[in-house]
């Protein structure tokens, strides 16, 4: 039977010629620009820089790409060009990202991610943000011969966990380094604590899928108080998001020593210390545990990891629950048929419809995919959720593989989240209550009985 099915035959494609055919196909097909909403002004830019880690039996003579490469070539026959050494082609391709600095007040402190920042006026586009933002942070120039700039990952509107507020316009661009050796990165201490090359193979493994914990309450730190934020999370626990290990082929440590003015008290908390810890608002970062990408930053990667084989970046996301049992288990039933119609919808590979409605007088709306009787924005996503990319699934029908896979995953999600909620609350009322009635029953019958 095997041999009437050549396919079988067929060895899989290196990583490295996946990575070529991927990269080619990202800049063929560029995706659109998103607007700003009415109601949010702000944009970002991060930037995916990649490289390829020469393997020690392929080692290359010269660091750097030929010299008949120049700016005339275009971005087609450059990484033609490039791809075609044979110490690339036996090489390991890399992505390069950052651990954030700590610093009290900061929405992303300590959190992996990629170099970047938000938009000044002074930029003269969103690429130019992210250029500018990988210097200042880790001081790659990413103008320079040495690398090529491949082109943009989907851009989305980041909001609230619940998508009720818009927050700002993510935007994301990939760039690859032409060189074989390490680049030298000059890490920038107020944003920066460490960086790490980590190879793609281990980031497509199954195994380096893990889940990383949130305190929701901190949420409510500001709303309902230090009673609200404790009884929030002796109630629903942690939340819980798909997230990915990250296992660094090489890593820097910024070189800046701590103020001594800062670690003049090195004793063990007291009691009271401690209890002060756990009830702050501003978040806490242990050094030691293990580098976790999760959010916005797994939403980029993802986008990007499904463009290769064997396509199953998208497969392997689970969907955000909370760790409290009763509580998952309300979520678990209330989402199940809504996560079994997404997923059939994604692997039956619905095809992407082009709309020009306005989102108001002077700017159109991003083509997404439109259902009757749905509004369901494509382009937005939780901080906690993840990216609007193509899927490029072995079941994809699209003639253009043009199918926004996790935006149909989380279609409805956080909606039927919200609801689990108000049943989890309203089930751990009912519970106290009859809990507090048997109570009062057996302390009024001691009573009577003496």
């Amino acid at each position: 039977m095997e041999s009437m099915n050549p396919k079988t035959n067929q060895e899989p494609p290196s990583l490295p010629k996946s990575l070529h055919t991927a990269l080619t196909d990202l800049h063929r097909r560029p995706y659109p620009h998103v607007p700003n909403p009415p109601s949010c002004k702000k944009r970002a830019s991060v930037a995916l820089v990649l490289r390829v880690r020469p393997a020690y039996d392929h080692w290359p003579d010269s660091p750097s790409l030929p010299a008949e490469q120049d700016q005339a070539v275009s971005t087609e026959q450059q990484l033609e060009t490039f791809f075609s050494q044979s110490w690339v082609q036996h090489g390991s391709p890399e992505v390069l990202f950052i651990k954030r600095a700590s610093r009290v007040g900061d929405r992303w402190t300590g959190h992996v991610a990629f170099p970047g920042g938000k938009r000044d006026p002074e930029d003269t586009d969103d690429r130019a943000v992210a250029i500018r933002e990988t210097s200042e942070e880790v001081g790659l120039d990413l103008t320079t011969d040495d690398y090529i700039y491949i082109g943009n990952l989907p851009e989305r509107v980041v909001t609230t966990s619940w998508g009720s507020v818009p927050l700002m316009v993510l935007c994301p661009f990939v760039f690859l380094s032409t060189r074989s050796d390490s680049p030298i990165l000059k890490l920038q201490p107020a944003e920066v604590a460490s960086s790490h090359w980590v190879p793609l193979e281990s980031l497509l493994s199954p195994s380096a899928r893990t889940v990383e914990y949130v305190d929701m309450s901190q949420r409510f730190a500001n709303r309902g108080g230090l009673i609200a934020r404790l009884l929030c999370r002796s109630l629903m626990g942690w939340m819980e998001f798909a997230a990915i290990q990250l296992q660094p082929s090489e890593s820097l440590n910024c070189n800046t020593t701590p103020n001594p003015d800062t670690i003049t008290n090195q004793s063990s908390p007291s009691i009271f210390q401690r209890w002060k810890s756990c009830c702050s608002t501003a978040a806490s970062v242990d050094s030691t545990r293990p580098l976790h990408l999760w959010g916005l930053s797994l939403g980029i990667l993802a986008d990007f990891l499904d463009m290769l084989p064997p396509h199953t970046a998208v497969r392997l996301w689970k969907y955000p629950t909370f760790t409290s049992p009763d509580l998952r288990f309300i979520i678990s039933i209330l989402t199940y048929r809504l996560r079994k119609r997404n997923i059939l919808h994604v692997r039956s590979g619905a095809r992407q419809v082009i709309s020009n409605t306005a989102v108001d007088g002077q700017t159109v709306a991003l083509p997404v995919l439109q259902e009757p009787n749905t509004q369901h924005d494509y382009n937005d996503v939780g901080i906690g959720g993840l990216g609007v990319g193509r899927y490029y699934g072995a079941s994809d029908k699209a003639s253009d593989g043009s199918t926004y896979a996790v935006g149909i995953m989380l279609r409805g999600y956080y909606e039927k989240l919200r609801v689990a909620i108000y049943v989890f609350l309203a089930w751990r009322i009912a519970l106290g209550s009859v809990a507090a009635v048997y109570a009062w029953r057996f302390l009024r019958d001691r009573r009577i009985r003496r």
